[in-house]
């Protein structure tokens, strides 16, 4: 394991405001090309009321978190009507802020992003059991085996509200061309064929690209081995509570190690609306593979 200088994978950004007065092309340079944005003092006030949903035992048995569709509709919790109610609101004032920085950091994403469902995950990481495949403290970056994207970021918000003073503890790997590099030559070729067949099959929700196909076969890489999750290049690297990040998720290798009690917002944006497509995990990898992918 690297012991890099933590400034070439993670940006400290001071700001006190979500809404910011101007676009940042700064941070939309660096948040392009990979590095997650830190921010140290963005402020979310939890109230007195909200403070019993600090509790695990909140989430349904069986839930991997609780979430809030674009709808409005709230799932995976255990508890009252009432207590829905009120973590909804909990959740709307978080997703109504991430939404107030995105828009303004980067106006350029605001016509094509998409709003994915808003989580608040109440569960210990460290006590977490899943499959390789699906351990998130092993490094990866974000693609899914059924939700092919053609191309399309996975851009994600997180907050840490630990109300006890636990940090979210992350690793996070090297730049996504090193990764490609590494792993796109080990991945068996792409098959059309069997693409049409898992999407008539209703495996996939949509006909699998060969960009998808190379995703999936990063992602799987990286999680089952051994050698890679100890010996790459990565720093350990914590989030107190309080603090915001921002990353594009299918960009940057990352593993959650440690902490309970954050809220994520996840959005979806077209390659096109990037400030700089180029730096884009699509592109890098048509220029590695010299085709077409989508």
């Amino acid at each position: 394991m690297s012991n890099s200088d933590p400034t070439s994978f993670v940006k400290k950004v001071a700001v006190t405001q979500w809404e910011q007065p101007t676009a940042r092309l700064d941070w939309a340079a660096d948040l392009e090309a990979g590095r997650i944005l830190h921010f140290e003092a963005l402020p979310f006030i939890v109230d007195h009321s909200e403070q019993r949903f600090f509790d695990a035992g909140i989430q349904s048995k069986g839930a991997r978190n609780i979430s809030l569709d674009s709808s409005g509709t709230l799932k995976g919790m255990n508890a009252s009507a009432e207590d829905q109610k009120a973590l909804t609101q909990f959740i709307l004032r978080y997703r109504d802020l991430a939404q107030q920085l995105v828009d303004s950091a980067f106006p350029k994403y605001k016509t094509d992003l998409r709003v994915a469902p808003t989580s608040f995950r109440p569960n210990q990481v460290e006590t977490r059991t899943q499959s390789v495949r699906a351990d998130d403290k092993r490094l990866h970056i974000d693609a899914f085996p059924t939700r092919p994207n053609y191309g399309e970021r996975i851009l994600r918000v997180f907050l840490n509200v630990n109300p006890l003073g636990q940090p979210r503890v992350w690793r996070v790997g090297e730049p996504f061309i090193e990764i490609a590099k590494q792993f796109v030559p080990k991945i068996k070729p792409y098959s059309a064929w069997q693409a049409k067949a898992l999407s008539a099959l209703g495996i996939t929700k949509s006909l699998r690209s060969e960009y998808d196909h190379l995703m999936l076969g990063i992602h799987d890489g990286m999680k089952r081995s051994d050698q890679y999750q100890s010996e790459s290049n990565q720093i350990t690297y914590n989030f107190p509570p309080g603090s915001v990040w921002v990353c594009f998720s299918d960009q940057a290798a990352h593993a959650v190690m440690a902490g309970q009690f954050m809220m994520e917002q996840t959005y979806h944006l077209p390659v096109t609306s990037l400030y700089d497509s180029q730096t884009s995990p699509l592109q890098i990898l048509q220029k590695l593979t010299h085709k077409e992918l989508v």
